[in-house]
């Protein structure tokens, strides 16, 4: 069956190295921070000004001056720090965000991202994300592999204007961990119960993969 949100936090959170610094975006990607291994320490960065921010809080917890880029009340851990969007963002240009997740809402074969608008719907601007892919190197998009009326999202080439052009190494949807690579999607992983052959069904890119792909832990 296909991996629920929490589910899929859970295993992007399995990519997460000792002491990396991590940006989370807004969406599934901000449930990673309930799900970073106990035997680890990442330093987990917010456009807004925050290196350090926690889990999200408990009712006690909340404190509605703490907030993600999203504008979601979170907590801040031990060594926690604040400073200026602008200095935020410069940590960010300069190439010193070792992990980014990121919602979407189509990427193609060559890894290039479409996350920010839909034309015809109003939006508020593109925000952090064209920073974010163009200031890191290892990059994870997490989506749903098909939208609500079962279009692929996985696609030849993105049809909405683009975030980041081929800057997409991993994409993990509700049905597969998939590798961007010479023009296709490789599959490393399957959610559990889920085919390889429903995956190549719904992909409308190419698609790499064989019959003995391993399912996911969650």
């Amino acid at each position: 069956m296909a991996l629920t949100r929490e589910q899929m936090a859970k295993r992007v959170a399995q990519e997460l190295q000792d002491g990396d610094y991590v940006n989370l975006g807004i969406g599934i990607p901000t449930l990673v921070a309930n799900y970073i291994p106990s035997n680890i320490q990442v330093m987990l960065q917010s456009e807004n000004g925050l290196l350090g921010m926690g889990a999200f809080p408990t009712e006690a917890e909340v404190d509605a001056d703490l907030i993600n880029a999203g504008k979601q009340t979170v907590t801040a851990v031990k060594g926690a720090a604040f400073f200026s969007s602008a200095d935020s963002f410069a940590m960010i240009r300069g190439g010193n965000v070792d992990l980014t997740v990121l919602g979407a809402f189509e990427v193609d074969v060559n890894g290039s991202i479409a996350s920010w608008m839909i034309p015809g719907k109003v939006v508020k601007g593109m925000g952090g994300a064209m920073d974010l892919v163009a200031g890191s190197n290892n990059i994870i998009v997490t989506m749903m592999h098909a939208d609500k009326d079962g279009h692929s999202k996985l696609l030849p080439q993105c049809q909405l204007p683009l975030t980041g052009y081929q800057c997409i190494q991993r994409v993990l949807t509700d049905l597969a961990l998939l590798k961007v690579k010479d023009g296709a999607f490789h599959l490393l992983e399957r959610a559990p119960g889920v085919s390889v052959e429903e995956i190549q069904m719904k992909t409308a890119g190419k698609l790499v993969c064989n019959d003995d792909t391993p399912e996911i832990d969650v």
